[in-house]
């Protein structure tokens, strides 16, 4: 038990316990027995009650290096003394510094090892004045003079005596300290190795108290008779005595274990310290900690500071997104087609630019997040200590990586898109690129947050880049890579589907090819074409080859019941029916899947009945009731005239699709022409003018907005099947950008719009929505700090 008013010593050996026992006392960790009270009140479960009353200051560097001294002691006042004006805030921080003589120093920036400006011990005083600033009853300290000089030492003790002369309790952790320093003290609490407390008193009688139970000389004595001096290393050497043998070589073992020393403390010491009277006052608190946004508005301006301070940190960050845009974009700038100028159109690098603009942001957006916790956690523990909220202080983090994240990505898209020509959609561009900046930031930051190493976290980014590279679909086409990660010709593979990258490049190709400036006027006609073109050049003949061999089956099953019968009649032997008769049913089985395909298609829902041979009148053909028993010719053939009229229809509405194309080509050539005359100021009552000038701007429109090479990726016209049979429903391949999903949520890569919960959503946003909800998704792993209690459990 210890009153106020007094600066308690905690000595021992390496090892010995001290800072474990420092964190006990100040509540950062539980005992496994017994109780830490401070005027009766358990700090560990009732640690509301002393909020504010106790001080630490850990052995570990605390300080901001690009901030002055006086920024630091600043912005730490106001996240501790939210009730201070402004005025009382820069009298108290003077104050300090005067009496930490630290007031010469007020305007340097504190620095780092590397970069010194102010020396060691103003740098121990200053992380000690980080606590001094709001007074608290009781101080903790681990090893405030280590790396000292032995002056700077003595003002640090002589700094600590006065607060305690205040009414102040000051604990310090103390490695052999010096004779004067030693005195300074008025307990001393000495841990023997196992953190058995071997001695607690008057530092000088601990000499004393040693000399005697090791039976040595003048044990009276705690002093040097002659220079006054005490010799703290006296204690040590006589507790950690080893034992020494006949020919006097000292032994491993001791002479007195640490287990005996602590007998003789609970015996002779404990008895005679005194007891403290029990005081249920509740002991003052300092700490008035601001709101949960006045923490945020603090975090952000001491970060923001801190930052704009680091002049090559703001460098490298301003100049990299221009300085990467225009390198990626100068050297895919390609004219290509044998042209003599560049055009957006003939460039069959658009893609690649497109993907490589985004693996760039997500580049970008990891590098500038990826250090910015690990390079706090010092801080961090002693704001934790405080109470400070960590929400607070990860939105600051989130706050000020996503306005560099904002620039950057601005920087990149006004170079990169001007460079490469791409036109009215800088906004659309800057959406994808700023979304993936902002997912890499949060996941830099649960990267930060899980390793407590720089070099560990920098090894990690490649092997999180390389995954989004090659499963984002733009490097190698989902059909093409190892099965056993699913997907296939038409679907995409569930690991894809949580890459960042997969859906930011579906999303921008999607819409740099049906919302450019051309394509939005003709997307919903083409769409048409499509649909029709896909029906007649690809579908019908699929289903008409499988009727041509349920008809070829069903005609050799015929021949052979005729043969059959001869044979029985003439008593010869029965021949062998050539026909896989399995085949064939799975045949008639896909046959009627497929049809109910055609039936169900929006268009042919009012089809006009159809007549049969005999006359009857059948609505549609049925081939689910229909085996190799009662299947009769009638049935194929009524299936053939299905078919022969469901093909003239949509041959039909092909060909009112490509007038109606056309039509609207010369409207959209008239109004460009109109345009281009208003704007020259010549006739516009001359249609041939009109027209000259409009196609004109009908080309270049379609050269600096459309692209030949996306266009071959969205209608998939490389793919080696562009018809697939699945279990006898007939899936498209080609043209998946004129397909909208099927799928509830999950869809085939570039359909232009999605589904969830049966509602319809485009693929550009719903991509974009779909990227954030990832981004919360991993805020809330890092404000649990979930990869690190993985990691931590794991290992």
């Amino acid at each position: 038990e210890e009153s106020t008013g007094k600066l308690v010593g905690i000595m021992g050996a390496s090892g010995a316990g001290k800072s474990t026992l420092l964190n006990v006392l100040n509540g950062n960790d539980a005992p496994t027995s017994g109780q830490v009270l401070i005027n009766g009140v358990d700090i560990h479960k009732d640690k509301d009650k002393v909020e504010g009353v106790v001080g630490y200051v850990p052995q570990d560097d605390l300080l901001l290096d690009d901030l002055t001294v006086y920024e630091n002691l600043y912005y730490n006042a106001k996240l501790c003394l939210s009730e201070a004006s402004e005025e009382e805030i820069d009298e108290m921080i003077i104050n300090l510094l005067r009496a930490l003589d630290l007031l010469m120093t007020k305007d340097l920036k504190v620095g780092n090892p590397l970069e010194k400006t102010i020396s060691g011990g103003q740098r121990k005083r200053l992380n000690i004045g980080l606590e001094l600033l709001r007074e608290p009853a009781v101080i903790f300290m681990d090893e405030p003079t280590s790396g000292l000089s032995s002056r700077d030492s003595e003002n640090i003790l002589d700094l600590l005596k006065e607060l305690v002369l205040k009414g102040k309790i000051i604990f310090v952790v103390i490695h052999q300290p010096s004779s004067d320093i030693y005195k300074m003290f008025d307990r001393m609490l000495i841990l023997d190795v196992g953190g058995y407390p071997v001695y607690y008193g008057n530092p000088v009688e601990a000499v004393m108290y040693f000399k005697r139970k090791a039976n040595q000389i003048n044990a009276d004595s705690g002093e040097c008779a002659t220079c006054g001096n005490v010799n703290p290393e006296l204690i040590f050497n006589i507790v950690g005595a080893k034992l020494v043998d006949d020919y006097g070589k000292h032994l491993d073992d001791r002479k007195v274990s640490a287990e005996q020393w602590n007998g003789y403390y609970k015996a002779e010491i404990v008895p005679e310290i005194a007891k403290v009277e029990e005081v249920e006052e509740r002991a003052p608190s300092s700490l008035h900690i601001p709101s949960k946004v006045g923490q945020w508005i603090t975090f952000i301006k001491r970060d923001v500071l801190s930052k704009v301070k680091n002049k090559q940190y703001m460098y490298l960050n301003m100049l990299e997104a221009p300085i990467l845009a225009f390198v990626l974009a100068f050297i895919v700038r390609y004219i290509g087609g044998g042209q003599e100028e560049y055009t957006f159109a003939a460039n069959q690098n658009v893609p690649a630019y497109i993907f490589m603009s985004i693996i760039v942001s997500l580049f970008m957006g990891l590098m500038v997040s990826a250090e910015e916790i690990i390079k706090d956690a010092k801080i961090q523990k002693r704001e934790t200590f405080l109470n400070l909220s960590r929400g607070s202080y990860l939105f600051s983090k989130i706050a000020i990586l996503f306005t560099i994240s904002a620039i950057q990505s601005s920087m990149f898209v006004l170079i990169g898109n001007n460079i490469m020509g791409v036109e009215s959609m800088l906004i659309e561009y800057w959406l994808v690129l700023f979304t993936v900046s902002c997912f890499a930031n949060l996941l830099g930051l649960n990267i930060s947050a899980t390793f407590n190493s720089v070099v560990t976290i920098y090894i990690l980014i490649p092997l999180i880049l390389i995954p989004q590279m090659i499963l984002s679909g733009a490097m190698f086409s989902f059909d093409k890579i190892n099965g056993v990660l699913g997907g296939g010709s038409n679907s995409v593979p569930k690991i894809a589907e949580v890459m960042v990258s997969r859906w930011a490049y579906e999303a921008l190709v999607v819409k740099q090819f049906k919302d450019n400036d051309y394509e939005k006027n003709f997307y919903a006609l083409d769409y048409e074409e499509s649909t029709f073109d896909y029906e007649m050049a690809y579908h019908m003949p699929e289903v008409r080859k499988q009727l041509d061999a349920i008809e070829a089956d069903y005609k050799a099953i015929k021949k052979w019941k005729r043969k059959k019968k001869k044979a029985i009649k003439k008593g010869k032997e029965i021949p062998v029916l050539e026909v896989d008769t399995n085949a064939m049913d799975l045949n008639m089985k896909y046959m009627d899947v497929a049809l109910q395909d055609l039936y169900n298609h929006s268009f042919l829902a009012d089809m006009e009945a159809l007549e049969a041979e005999d006359g009857e009148e059948l609505n549609k053909p049925q081939m689910d009731t229909l085996n190799r028993g009662n299947m009769k010719r009638k049935h194929i053939k009524t299936v053939r005239k299905y078919l022969d009229w469901a093909n003239d229809k949509f041959s039909g509405e092909f060909s009112l699709i490509i007038e109606e194309k056309e039509k609207l080509t010369y409207q959209v050539i008239d109004k460009l022409g109109l345009e281009a005359v208003l704007e020259m100021g010549g006739d516009t009552s001359n249609s041939d003018t009109i027209a000259h000038y409009g196609d004109i701007a009908f080309k270049e429109l379609r050269n600096s907005t459309t692209n030949k090479y996306l266009t071959d990726i969205m209608k998939n016209t490389l793919a080696d099947n562009k018809i697939l049979n699945i279990d006898g429903h007939y899936e498209q391949v080609i043209d998946p950008i004129f397909r909208n999903s099927d799928s509830t949520f999950f869809s085939h890569f570039y359909a232009p719009t999605k589904k969830l919960f049966g509602v319809e959503f485009g693929t550009f946003g719903f991509n974009l929505i779909f990227c954030w909800l990832m981004g919360i998704i991993l805020y809330v792993t890092l404000y649990f700090e979930v990869f690190k209690k993985v990691l931590s459990f794991g290992s």
